[in-house]
């Protein structure tokens, strides 16, 4: 009888176990959010995990093509934030986003830096000069950052003069690396990434923006925690979290 109740007894420790170890896997939260927000969207993770006890955010970083992709191909997702409203309409479109949960949360501007032991062109055409051999780039094909860049470049007649020199990043954060290691005599980033090196980048020009660079983020259809997504949307826009994002450097959507 000591046996059995042993053994009952171990079974019901096994079965509650389980139960919490599911509860604990349901509680996790997968954010995907555009590479810019690396930073910004750590620290907001930490003070959403304290508010909500027992929750846990899963960050996902990448280019926001890449991360739509990736929910596309039907990765684990439950937010999705992008470095631009093109992006998010394409998730919209395709209806992987709660329509009406869709709110810009952050702005941004695109520079150009250049390492800091490095000449600062004084406008946009002078990285056409043999000085600037390479210049740092997100593939325009998946990175918001690089469309942007590409558009900058277009409205100078650059783009096509300067497409020797272009190295494609795959993100934002690369681009930024490829200039802070001095890969790339320059390099077009968001000024929030700039600012993350700034003892090995400067920024030498501000670039204007048509539309102007906004961030965007959703509650996914798919999601298997949309409570806890609507949630995590919801907290993004919050006075906490925005003061967060201000103090990373971006501004009001």
């Amino acid at each position: 009888m000591n046996d059995g109740r042993k053994r009952f007894g171990l079974a019901c420790l096994a079965i509650a176990a389980a139960a919490v170890t599911a509860s604990a896997q349901a509680e996790d939260l997968t954010v995907s959010a555009a590479a810019s927000l690396a930073d910004s969207f750590k620290a907001i993770a930490g003070k959403f995990e304290a508010a909500h006890g027992g929750s846990h955010v899963v960050l996902n970083f990448a280019a926001s093509d890449i991360l739509l992709r990736q929910i596309e191909q039907g990765a684990p997702a439950d937010v999705f934030a992008s470095a631009d409203e093109a992006t998010m309409n394409v998730a919209d479109a395709a209806h992987r986003i709660v329509a009406e949960s869709r709110h810009d949360f952050a702005g941004n501007v695109l520079v150009l830096i250049v390492p800091t032991n490095a000449p600062v062109p004084a406008k946009l055409a002078t990285i056409s000069d043999a000085a600037f051999r390479r210049i740092a780039i997100g593939n325009p094909d998946s990175v918001p950052a690089g469309r942007y860049a590409k558009q900058a470049l277009q409205n100078a007649a650059l783009w096509d003069t300067l497409q020797p020199k272009l190295v494609q990043a795959q993100n934002v954060r690369q681009a930024l690396d490829y200039v802070a290691r001095g890969e790339a005599d320059a390099g077009f980033v968001y000024a929030t990434d700039a600012a993350t090196q700034a003892g090995k980048v400067r920024v030498a020009l501000n670039l204007p923006t048509s539309p102007p660079v906004r961030y965007p983020i959703a509650a996914l259809t798919d999601s298997a925690h949309a409570a806890m997504a609507r949630d995590f949307v919801d907290f993004v826009l919050s006075a906490d979290a925005q003061a967060v994002l201000r103090d990373f450097g971006f501004t009001a959507p």
